[in-house]
């Protein structure tokens, strides 16, 4: 998709009554959301799900404010924009479930951008108490992903 229609789809919604819009193509998808800020923009190149994979699910229309839900413990964050996935392949076993002890270095989940799976080393040891992403949700640059205390 070229700059001057991606151009075109913000100033649309925009100025519109929408909050939120997506548009898939070929060479990839465009998800544009309204908010009291300047729309954001989440640009995924299109991929070819592995054989017999479900469905990647949305994500949540309205999250709720990060101060909302900050929860207690250290946060290992996305240090990227990307695809979240919990193993290395579909019917892999997770590389950590609640209650996993961690130590710095071990990873965590990879973070599929722009075709590249890009391993998540957790950051501090401990035990992981939280898990805050779904097997391939959406994810931002700098979201928690799992609590570590």
């Amino acid at each position: 998709m070229d700059l001057r229609k991606l151009k075109t789809l913000i100033d649309l919604v925009s100025e519109s009554n929408i909050s939120e819009l997506e548009i898939t193509e070929a060479e990839g998808k465009v998800r544009i959301v309204k908010g009291g800020e300047p729309a954001p923009v989440q640009y995924v190149q299109a991929m070819a799900a592995p054989a017999g994979a479900a469905a990647v699910p949305a994500p949540a229309a309205a999250a709720p404010s990060p101060a909302e839900t900050a929860p207690a413990g250290h946060a290992v964050k996305s240090p990227m924009v990307g695809t979240f996935y919990r193993s290395s392949s579909p019917g892999a076993a997770a590389f950590v479930e609640v209650g996993s002890k961690v130590n710095e270095g071990d990873t965590v989940c990879i973070i599929e951008a722009m075709k590249i799976l890009n391993e998540i080393e957790a950051d501090k040891s401990g035990t992981v108490t939280q898990i805050l992403s779904e097997n391939g949700q959406a994810v931002e640059y700098g979201q928690p992903l799992f609590i570590i205390e």
